[in-house]
Formats: structure tokens, C-alpha cells, sequence
């Protein structure tokens, strides 16, 4: 079936494999990661006025002062949520549902995805979207993240959407021995960090510049 974006005449998938050599060009490895890059409509998940520019590798507004992450930003965090060096991941965290597209992609990796967001209409937009994707393994929670989800941990992966000011202390905590999370910090100058817990403790790995909506609290 050939799916229109905003009137042009190209096919889905042909947008969908381009995307997919760009991001194998940008450095990403994890053929399971670009499997389910390439297998979620990322269309679907912006305004039908930005469908055209859906693939292209680049952030878009999503209302709300809020905005979709690039295709390569979200493969690069979610590979290296994945580096487990064959320890298994069941159960994720994401902080900052938004429209939902990277729920999506970890629902096609994961077997448990729980997600946080605490603009309602976002949340509302996006429980309807996953519902039609028929992505039943991700529950959704109307909630100010930056306090995490304590009740449904410990979480194997923690994934953040948002910029923190500093390290996040509670969300560390909820992470499983094993455990990795993946998240930008900073205010004007902000990078993305791997926080990976054994038993002895908590390691910080800073990886590269990144530039990310504040993670702001409450509920909105």
C-alpha cells in the first residue's frame, strides 16, 4: 500500500529505508534498533502539516513548547540503552512520552515499556496513537516524571526525553543492578550521559553535546 505524506507521492517504506541508510551513516549498529526505527510510522506522529519532513533528521514541534526528537537522536539513545553485552531487558522507563513515537520504538524492543508525561493533551494524543498502533505492551502514566515511577520498578532501562538540570538521584535509584539509563543533562550547555548501576554503585559515562526541551515539573 502506497501511504501519501502530505501529498507526496512517495511510498512509505522508500522514506523509511533512506531514513534508515542516514542513520547507519551516522554510526548506528543495532540492526534491531533500526528494524524497529524502519518499522514505526514516524508520520503518524506529527501534524499532517510537518508529514512531509516526518523522515528528514531533524526535531519537530509537537505543540506545547514540545517537540519530537530527531530519528538519529532517538537511535543513538536507545542503542546505547541496548549495550548490554547480552544482559537481557525487560522492563523500561521513559521520561517524556510527547507524541509517543519513541514509546513506540521501544515497545518493538521491549517486552514491558512504561511512559511518563505530564502535558495531558500530549498524554491523551499519545495513548490514542499507541492505541491504534495496537502497542498494548506500554503503559502510560499522566504524571510529573522527574519523581520516576517507583511503584513499577526496578527498571532495567531508564530513557530520558527531556534535559534535567543535574543527575537525577531518584531515578538512578530505580534503576536494577545491571541496570543503564540514558539522558541528557544541562541547562544552556547540555550532554548526554550513561548511568550504568552494579553492585558496587553507579558509573557516569559522558557521551556527546545534545540539545534537549528542559525537564520541567508538575503536571501541565
Amino acid at each position: 500500500m502506497t501511504t501519501r505524506l502530505n501529498g507526496i507521492g512517495m511510498t512509505s517504506s522508500r522514506t523509511r529505508q533512506r531514513m534508515i541508510e542516514r542513520l547507519r551513516a551516522q554510526g548506528i549498529r543495532d540492526e534491531a534498533v533500526l528494524a524497529a526505527m524502519f518499522e514505526v510510522p514516524r508520520h503518524l506522529f506529527v501534524d499532517e502539516a510537518l508529514a512531509s519532513r516526518a523522515y528528514d533528521d531533524v526535531s519537530l514541534p509537537i505543540n506545547y513548547e514540545q517537540t519530537i526528537s530527531q530519528p538519529y537522536i532517538v537511535a543513538r539513545m536507545i542503542e546505547v540503552l541496548r549495550a548490554t553485552n547480552g544482559r537481557p531487558i525487560k522492563r523500561v522507563l521513559e521520561i517524556g512520552t510527547g507524541c509517543g513515537y519513541q514509546a513506540a520504538v521501544l515497545a518493538h524492543l521491549f517486552p514491558e515499556v512504561y511512559s511518563m508525561e505530564r502535558i495531558q493533551p500530549l498524554y491523551e494524543r499519545s495513548r490514542r496513537q499507541l492505541r491504534d498502533l495496537k502497542l498494548h505492551n506500554v503503559t502510560l502514566r499522566y504524571a510529573d516524571g522527574s519523581a520516576g515511577m517507583p511503584e513499577a520498578a526496578p527498571f532495567d532501562g531508564i530513557i530520558m526525553a527531556a534535559a534535567a538540570p543535574t543527575m537525577m538521584a531518584a531515578l538512578r535509584e530505580q534503576l536494577a543492578v545491571g541496570g543503564r539509563m540514558v539522558l541528557p543533562v544541562g541547562r544552556l550547555e547540555q550532554w548526554l550521559y550513561l548511568v550504568e548501576r552494579d553492585e558496587q554503585g553507579f558509573r557516569e559515562s559522558k557521551l556527546e553535546p545534545v540539545k534537549f526541551v528542559p525537564l520541567l515539573m508538575g503536571k501541565a
